[in-house]
C-alpha cells in the first residue's frame, strides 16, 4: 500500500522560539514543515512551493503586516489551503474584518500544542 505523502505546512512566526518549537513538534508528528520568519520569507515560499496543504499564520507580525494579509493571497492562488491563525491578542483577527476569520480557527497564545495538533487534524481531515 502506498503511503500518502506527508502534508505540507508553512509556519509564519516572528518570535524564533515559537517558531522553533512549532516546527519541531510538527516535524516529529510527520508534517514537512517550511518556517517563515517574516512574511517577506512566507509570500516567497508560497509563490515558489506548488504543494502546501496548510498555513499557520501568527497575526501580528513585523513591518505592520498581518496574517490576514498572508492568508487572502495566499487562498487566491490556493483556494483549498487551510488556515490557522495563532495570536496573543485573538480579537485583533476578528476585528480586522477579513471574511477569512470567519472560517478559520484561531488559537490565542498560550495554547498546547495538543489542541493546535487537534485542530490541524481537524482540518487536513476534511
Amino acid at each position: 500500500m502506498k503511503q500518502a505523502p506527508p502534508k505540507v505546512v508553512l509556519i509564519v512566526e516572528d518570535e524564533p522560539h515559537i517558531l522553533d518549537l512549532l516546527s519541531d513538534f510538527l516535524a516529529d508528528e510527520g508534517y514537512r514543515v517550511l518556517a517563515a520568519e517574516s512574511s517577506a520569507k512566507a509570500f516567497e515560499i508560497l509563490a515558489t512551493r506548488p504543494q502546501l496543504d496548510l498555513l499557520i499564520s501568527d497575526f501580528r507580525l513585523p513591518g505592520n503586516v498581518s496574517g490576514v494579509m498572508i492568508a487572502e493571497p495566499a487562498l487566491k492562488l490556493r483556494p483549498d489551503l487551510k488556515v490557522i491563525f495563532i495570536s496573543g491578542y485573538p480579537i485583533e483577527i476578528y476585528e480586522s474584518g477579513s471574511p477569512i476569520v470567519r472560517t478559520v480557527p484561531v488559537l490565542a497564545k498560550p495554547f498546547s500544542l495538543d489542541s493546535l495538533h487537534g485542530q490541524i487534524q481537524q482540518l487536513l481531515a476534511g
